[in-house]
């Protein structure tokens, strides 16, 4: 009997392609094996282990708080669960903020700790010379425009970014120095379309309208298993949490009422 033949591994270039050719790409966010296997299976393009893991599965108010370590910990168990997809990994804060040589050193542990492809950098003109020589090194990079949460404390909270020649300035410096793809969060639909029109690699939106070549959300939100606010973007497609109180609570009384274990759990 002969081993099934795996699926075809998806890469920066099966993006490309889908962008020249007017196609889609599916993106969502992944932080532990049966997830990303779960979402593999399910046709999900790319993989994304967000540093957003430090509000939806730590419990924190800001992304800051998640440590690379912690970064390579999760995006271990997606890469060994995702025969098929792209699987990218946020750089923490601050692997991406401080000098270029760290970052590279930092982008290089996921290439050969884990079995995931490329690194996602929040920034965009002002990282053009960090993903050059990120790229240089043989690191794939997708850039982050728009809505940055590692910046949040700059910005003074989150907030729709509406500067069309900035936004559209940083996508361009990001596709020259070299990043395969391009993700814009929280933008006005038509400045979105400016990005997109403006640069040739793939584009992939949160919150930020339809014209992309993408579109990326939380796994946690789309399957309604976050706790607390849900961004306006999000399309919650099931109630998880719902199903998980509700199975949680018929546990909780069976045990309560001795008909767990029935003869069925129990050796003989």
């Amino acid at each position: 009997m002969t081993a099934p033949t795996p699926p075809e591994r998806l890469t920066t270039r099966t993006l490309q392609k889908r962008r020249d050719k007017g196609g889609s790409i599916s993106m969502l966010t992944a932080y532990d094996y049966p997830t990303a296997k779960v979402l593999d299976e399910a046709g999900i393009d790319v993989l994304l282990v967000g540093d957003s893991l430090a509000m939806v599965v730590q419990g924190h108010s800001t992304t800051l708080p998640v440590t690379m370590d912690q970064m390579i910990y999760h995006a271990e168990m997606v890469g060994r669960a995702a025969e098929r997809a792209l699987v990218v990994v946020d750089l923490p804060f601050p692997e991406g903020q401080l000098e270029i040589g760290r970052s590279i050193r930092s982008a290089a542990r996921v290439l050969k700790e884990t079995q995931c492809h490329a690194v996602k950098l929040e920034g965009g003109a002002e990282q053009a010379a960090r993903i050059d020589a990120m790229v240089t090194a043989g690191i794939p990079v997708m850039a982050h425009v728009g809505l940055r949460p590692q910046n949040v404390n700059v910005d003074g909270g989150y907030r729709v970014q509406r500067d069309q020649e900035a936004l559209v300035a940083d996508a361009v410096a990001a596709e020259q120095a070299g990043a395969f793809a391009v993700l814009i969060e929280c933008v006005p639909e038509l400045v979105t379309k400016a990005i997109h029109d403006a640069i040739r690699v793939p584009t992939i939106g949160i919150g930020a309208g339809g014209n992309t070549t993408g579109q990326v959300l939380v796994t946690h939100d789309l399957i309604g298993l976050t706790a607390g606010y849900t961004p306006k973007f999000v399309r919650k497609m099931a109630s998880v949490a719902e199903i998980v109180r509700d199975t949680a609570a018929s546990f909780h009384q069976a045990v309560a009422d001795g008909s767990f274990p029935g003869p069925d759990e129990t050796f003989r």
